[in-house]
Formats: structure tokens, C-alpha cells, sequence
């Protein structure tokens, strides 16, 4: 006879949760922030190829932390269902939260009924126009939403992150400043990071239909003066 060995469904989801946050913890840390004319991703990447910020769409953008061909494939997936709902619709329709949803339903899905969780968070971003507002939706690893109002931080050690970006935030908020606080927020108080050691990517207004562009370490030095 074989022997099966019950496990509690609490103890379950405690244990996946417990191994994908421990994936998690082992990345480097994101922070989105909205600025006075768009959004601004910043990571902390010394890798020129495996890039952790890319563009979906024509106004919405994609930030991963984790295991990094996990949430690449998500990252292809998401192009994929953005294209064909422009495709089949209008480019109009492809918006961020139904991405968000496409993205949670998977992702949740995974963490209860795959072989293990994703070992990843995702951010989707989206820059405003005049039917749509600027938003910030950060996916976790068992699936859930969360509308962020003004920024997010991914990664393990989120909660510190958030804690030193929020003190630093201002009223007014330039790509400079929010930049700035960025940068500072994910080396913290007792180290820097050199510019060729992040990963930048903007969401803003240009005069044309796509809106997403990495920063070059020279023009990020640029911006920061």
C-alpha cells in the first residue's frame, strides 16, 4: 500500500509563501515612483543584458525582481496580451490593471495549484493621458493587486526601502529629485551606487505614441547634475 502524508492546507500556503519570499529576498530591490510628468523606474542592476525594467505597451511598463527567467516570461506574456488586445480591439483598450489581473490570475494560480510559486514580484506602470490616469499596480507573489498611490518597492528588503523614499518624498516632484531619492532609498545610509550599477526607465510624454525610455548612465548623469 502506499502512504500518503497529509498536510494541513494552513501549513501549505505558509510553506510556498515561505519559499518564494526567500527567492525574492535574494534579488536587489525596485522602486517606481511617480513624478510631476511620468513615471520613473529605478533598479539596482549591474547586468547590461538581463534588464529588470522594459516597455508592454505604448504607455505601460514592467518591472520584475525575483528569479529572473520567471518573471521574464511573464514579461513576454504580458506583450503578447497587450498586442493582441490592441490587435483585435484598439491600442486604446490595453490598459494597466487588466494587464495587473492578467498577470495575478497566472501568478496566483501558480502559488495554489502549481508545483511551486513563482519566486518573483511584479510592477506594472502606466503613464496617464486624458482617459486614463497615472497608476502603479504591484503584483506579488500569490497573486495579489495592490494600487500603489505614488510609488512601490519591490523586492526583500521592501519595507526599509519604502521607509527611507517615503521620508525624502516633496511636494513637488521632478524626474531629478525623485530620481535622487531613489538612488539614495536603495543604497541606504552607508553606501553609494555608481551610475553603470543601475537600471533606469521612464514612462513620459514625448510627442509621439510610445512613451518608454532607458536612461543611459550618461544621461543619467546628466540628470542628477
Amino acid at each position: 500500500m502506499s502512504n500518503f502524508f497529509y498536510v494541513a492546507p494552513e501549513q501549505l500556503i505558509k510553506d510556498r509563501a515561505e519559499f518564494a519570499q526567500k527567492g525574492i529576498a535574494r534579488g536587489r530591490s525596485i522602486i517606481a515612483a511617480i513624478y510631476d510628468v511620468g513615471v520613473v523606474m529605478v533598479a539596482e542592476n549591474p547586468s547590461a543584458s538581463l534588464n529588470k525594467i522594459s516597455e508592454i505597451y505604448d504607455r505601460i511598463a514592467f518591472a520584475g525582481v525575483g528569479k529572473y527567467n520567471e518573471f521574464d516570461r511573464l514579461r513576454e506574456a504580458g506583450i503578447r496580451w497587450a498586442d493582441g488586445t490592441g490587435f483585435t480591439y484598439a491600442r486604446e483598450d490595453v490598459d494597466a490593471r487588466a494587464l495587473a489581473n492578467f498577470y495575478a490570475q497566472h501568478v496566483g494560480d501558480m502559488f495554489t495549484e502549481g508545483p511551486k510559486p513563482l519566486e518573483i514580484e511584479i510592477l506594472v506602470a502606466q503613464l496617464g493621458n486624458q482617459f486614463r490616469s497615472t497608476k502603479l499596480y504591484r503584483v506579488a507573489y500569490e497573486g495579489t493587486i495592490s494600487d500603489e498611490p505614488n510609488f512601490a518597492v519591490l523586492g526583500g528588503d521592501a519595507e526599509t526601502i519604502k521607509g527611507r523614499f517615503a521620508a525624502s518624498e516633496t511636494t513637488t516632484q521632478t524626474l531629478k529629485t525623485t530620481l535622487q531619492n531613489a538612488i539614495n532609498a536603495l543604497a541606504g545610509p552607508d553606501r553609494t551606487i555608481a551610475v553603470a550599477d543601475l537600471e533606469i526607465g521612464i514612462l513620459e510624454d514625448r510627442g509621439n505614441r510610445r512613451t518608454f525610455a532607458r536612461l543611459s548612465d550618461g544621461e543619467v548623469s546628466e540628470i542628477l547634475g
